[in-house]
């Protein structure tokens, strides 16, 4: 479905070396993908070069930017259709990866992908802020991943829980995030983060991605991350 060979060089051109395995996964995650997407509304994207560059070097831009250590645990808060946390996997296959979404549609998805992709993946059926007050999530991970639209405030509360003290949340966004970041400084340093670096790429026809990344530097108070409808009502920060 896709060309492989324009994904290798899209990859190579972020620095990313993907191998024959590796882009017979992708080529075959991007089938199963559009073969779900008839019955389960998972993405807007089925173009192949699309889903090359919009998904999958997307993901991949995580390596580009950030050294993840190996066989680092990772989590993908609100994974959706797998992205970044399952390409991520693909790429890095010694990555331990949990896939944590609030829709069972979207995991039993993943489930059938992984299992027909063979890899070993955790999936997580909870809402973000009920797994991050549970024991067996709450900052056990070296690594949390997110690629959504929410207030980096907000995204913050919900992620920086999972992530253990010295490891890293990864907020990957599509657009200048300066004024938005400005305006979360002060929650992320509630939760106990702070602001390592901020990375900015261009990706092939589909413009400027900036990735966020903040680091954990003390535990996150008890209280959070609070109850979806107070994080709603009133934001950190």
């Amino acid at each position: 479905m896709i060309d492989r060979s324009y994904l290798k060089a899209l990859a190579a051109s972020l620095g990313v070396s993907l191998d024959d395995r590796a882009l017979e996964r992708f080529d075959r995650y991007a089938r199963l993908l559009c073969d779900w997407n008839e019955k389960i509304n998972l993405t807007a994207i089925t173009d192949p070069q699309e889903i090359c560059v919009k998904h999958f070097a997307d993901s991949l831009s995580v390596l580009a930017k950030v050294e993840i250590p190996q066989d680092a645990k990772l989590i993908d808060v609100g994974t959706g259709a797998g992205f970044p946390g399952l390409a991520l996997k693909i790429a890095r296959p010694d990555l331990r990866v949990t896939l944590l979404d609030s829709t069972k549609k979207k995991l039993m998805v993943l489930d059938d992908i992984s299992q027909k992709l063979e890899l070993d993946v955790e999936l997580l059926h909870k809402r973000a802020e009920e797994a991050g007050q549970s024991r067996p999530y709450r900052e056990q991970y070296d690594i949390a991943t997110a690629r959504a639209v929410a207030n980096l405030a907000v995204l913050s509360e919900y992620c920086l829980p999972f992530v253990k003290v010295g490891g890293r949340f990864l907020a990957m966004k599509s657009a200048k995030t300066q004024e938005e970041l400005a305006g979360a400084k002060k929650a992320i340093g509630q939760l106990g983060g702070r602001v390592e670096k901020v990375h900015t790429l261009q990706l092939e026809t589909a413009g400027e991605r900036t990735i966020l990344e903040l680091k954990k530097q003390s535990p996150t108070p008890a209280p959070y991350p609070r109850p979806s409808a107070k994080i709603a009502r009133f934001p950190l920060g």
